[in-house]
């Protein structure tokens, strides 16, 4: 299995609010666009001189490009040289998508109940489930026999956590997704790698 150097995009005002983003288009804000400036720092310490040789692919929605286009800017490589992955696009919320958990639990409480009891294979009203995610995610990685960065979504960081990292479905759902930090793969091995400075 190829090293896998993933980054969440940074942060949105609709993460801060709480608020489902899935496919809806959202900007990153100061704080992402700090986070994504930070993890340029973060590369550069893990990878050296070797960065540039290192194919990056990035989820086509806005704020992934933005972090990336950050992220390859502080690494003083050219700004457009990725490439946008629809597999990588987050897992769709459909009618959910621009809600909080409570507006969602008193808006629709018996589909935030049959979540609640599974929430790998939950599809809510027009999106899509982890399991469905999870076919799409492995059909791309079936591609890819290089070292690599991702720059994408929490959703496709759970599924991941699955197909490569050892984590069963129920793990992988409760576990903290965070930005400004590099999930490393590495032979079935995944671990969190916090920025220099943050322990």
């Amino acid at each position: 299995m190829p090293r896998l150097y993933f980054l969440r995009h940074g942060e949105t005002d609709w993460n801060r609010a709480g608020r489902l983003q899935g496919n809806t288009e959202t900007s990153l804000n100061a704080r992402g666009r700090s986070q994504a400036r930070a993890l340029s720092d973060h590369m550069r310490a893990l990878l050296g001189a070797r960065i540039v040789d290192l194919p990056f692919y990035s989820s086509p929605m806005q704020r992934t490009r933005q972090t990336m286009e950050i992220l390859r800017d502080g690494l003083e490589l050219e700004r457009e040289a990725y490439v946008a992955v629809d597999s990588l696009r987050e897992i769709g919320f459909g009618a959910w998508e621009g809600r909080s958990w409570p507006e969602i639990r008193t808006r629709d409480p018996i589909g935030a109940r049959d979540r609640d009891l599974d929430r790998w294979s939950f599809c809510p009203p027009g999106g899509e489930s982890y399991e469905m995610v999870s076919r799409r995610v492995m059909a791309w990685l079936q591609t890819i026999d290089h070292d690599c960065c991702i720059v994408s979504h929490g959703g496709i960081a759970r599924v991941m956590l699955v197909l490569c990292g050892g984590l069963t479905p129920a793990e992988a759902v409760e576990v903290d997704i965070w930005q400004g930090k590099v999930l490393f793969f590495d032979n079935a091995k995944v671990e969190w790698l916090p920025g220099p400075g943050h322990g």
